[in-house]
């Protein structure tokens, strides 16, 4: 069975199959995601009209040779926003990259298609945290066999002036959406969060986590397609929920010079993270993806500082002591 070729006009309104997405099922899930973009956009043009500003979102379409291609939504240079990526791609990948097949040595061999959307958000003022979320499907297929497939995401907050609320609140977003899913989902996927944003080469966090997820299908959860379908909408639609409010309070807060140094070389985490230990990252530069998507989630600005050490006391010093470590937020 091959689902690589999707007439546009197929009907939306088919019901998934039990367990083998049909090819209205990934028509269904590229729907949602093509809205998904147009409505965090559009969120996110409101903070910025409302902050004062007038930056916008710029689409760029593109191809890719292979098949597929996407849309490339970016706003720069914004009075809230600083920088903002909002990329949706389906993409169709011949040869498979390592970072692939090393986790899924089953799918080598095979074609494969990818779908999702991919955001990384940059404010201007430092008490409005960087935040990220990711939702995609991925499908192997090989002739006369059924798909390999399964579906990933998740989203996850890095402040830098953290307010102990706005954590709370960011996770019970995520404990809400999970509940209908199961007892345990918040608390596997909160951890597997923690264990995935983390520097291994600095022993920290990259921020104060979220959910993440990978592999998510019947084989490994028991769900069948429409239920992962449902996840990914949950979590998609779950990120405006978590992110909204924290822009409405602190978006225009006041902020000093020093606070704006501090972010800029608390950015740096977020690149060193992105280049050396993103999944998405280096899935993009090893199947010949479009470099200027994957790189767009990088901050227009960052600084590093040889030995920095906050003094003990300082908001500084409070995030990587306090903020900057797994607990369980909900029990404070």
């Amino acid at each position: 069975m091959s689902i690589s070729n999707i007439d546009n006009q197929a009907d939306l309104s088919t019901v998934a199959s039990e367990t083998t997405p049909t090819s209205q099922d990934i028509l269904r899930v590229r729907a949602f995601l093509v809205d998904l973009q147009a409505r965090i956009c559009d969120a996110l043009e409101a903070q910025e009209r409302d902050g004062g500003g007038n930056a916008t979102f710029v689409p760029d379409d593109w191809e890719r040779k292979e098949g597929g291609g996407g849309r490339s939504c970016v706003l720069t240079d914004g009075t809230v926003i600083e920088k903002a990526g909002v990329m949706f791609s389906h993409i169709h990948v011949h040869n498979l990259p390592a970072s692939a097949t090393a986790r899924h040595p089953n799918i080598a061999g095979r074609k494969a298609q990818a779908m999702g959307v991919s955001l990384v958000v940059h404010p201007k003022n430092p008490n409005v945290p960087t935040s990220h979320s990711n939702v995609r499907l991925f499908v192997a297929e090989a002739e006369g066999e059924a798909p390999i497939w399964w579906f990933g995401g998740g989203f996850d907050l890095t402040p830098f002036y953290p307010v102990l609320a706005d954590c709370v609140h960011w996770h019970q977003v995520c404990h809400d959406l999970c509940a209908p899913f199961g007892d345990h989902i918040y608390a596997d996927f909160k951890q597997w969060c923690d264990e995935y944003f983390h520097l291994r080469h600095r022993d920290e966090q990259r921020g104060i986590g979220g959910l993440f997820y990978d592999d998510v299908s019947t084989e490994s959860r028991g769900w069948d397609f429409e239920t992962c379908f449902n996840f990914m909408k949950a979590v998609g639609n779950g990120y405006l929920d978590g992110i909204m409010p924290i822009f409405e309070q602190r978006k225009d807060m006041p902020y000093t010079e020093a606070q704006r140094e501090f972010q800029l070389y608390r950015r740096g985490r977020y690149v060193e993270y992105n280049l050396v230990y993103d999944r998405g990252t280096l899935f993009g530069l090893q199947s010949n993806g479009r470099i200027e998507s994957i790189l767009v989630s990088m901050p227009p600005l960052a600084s590093w500082h040889y030995r920095f050490e906050p003094a003990e006391g300082t908001p500084e010093f409070e995030l990587t002591d306090y903020y900057l470590k797994p607990r369980d937020w909900l029990a404070l």
